[in-house]
């Protein structure tokens, strides 16, 4: 599966960093290194499915689960204040913040599949996942909160970023061939823009499939 800049970034070297941000309760998986890095390791594809998913296509018309009218809707009635774009960790980590989270998540045990389920969580919603921009998080409590940037327009900093990326990338590589082999290069360089064109609309059909898949897994 082809892979975009920034997922290659998050993938290359920082797996590992990643496992550091976890933060499972101990009786989770006790003290088997092995144990810990496969659940770090489940949960870094899971954002890796993720990331690359919101890069690939407009975050607002994405459907996370069957029920997400439902979260969308619980969600901003319990937590009408929080902000989600740039998430404190302590709205979600303290003592008091558990306790107003935990009803909550638990309206959705038998509606969301492993609605407990370790998942990594971004903090900063423009930026990908790094050991500082990273907690762990339920999976619900994840669901929450994405679905919350994906309709509020939060994510869209992530798709329209890697969009202009690519758009620049276009408009260099064409500059470049008119100053050195003029208007035959002209068209050359359009249609090399209609093939990136095409190869975009691959990886949103990949990215689909793939976060289809990983709902009956990892999601």
């Amino acid at each position: 599966m082809e892979a975009t800049g920034g997922t290659e970034e998050l993938v290359s070297g920082e797996l590992v960093s990643v496992a550091h941000a976890l933060s499972l309760p101990a009786e989770s998986y006790g003290n088997d290194p092995d144990i810990e890095m496969a659940w770090a390791m489940r949960a870094m594809q899971h954002a890796e499915i993720y990331y690359k998913l919101i890069s690939s296509v407009d975050p607002q018309f994405l459907k996370l689960t069957k029920v997400d009218d439902q979260i969308y809707s619980e969600f901003r009635e319990n937590f009408k204040n929080l902000r989600i774009d740039i998430l404190d960790p302590e709205e979600l980590k303290s003592e008091s913040a558990k306790e107003k989270w935990r009803p909550f998540c638990l309206k959705f045990d038998g509606i969301v599949e492993d609605f407990n389920y370790g998942t990594l969580l971004r903090l900063n919603c423009s930026q990908g996942y790094t050991e500082e921009n990273t907690i762990f998080a339920p999976r619900i409590q994840f669901f929450a909160i994405e679905i919350a940037r994906n309709r509020e327009g939060y994510n869209k900093a992530v798709y329209t970023g890697i969009k202009d990326n690519e758009e620049k990338e276009a408009s260099n590589g064409g500059d470049k061939g008119a100053s050195s082999r003029g208007e035959e290069e002209k068209g050359a360089n359009r249609g090399g823009e209609k093939e990136k064109t095409n190869k975009r609309e691959e990886k949103e059909k990949e990215a689909y499939k793939e976060i289809n898949k990983s709902s009956e897994t990892t999601m």
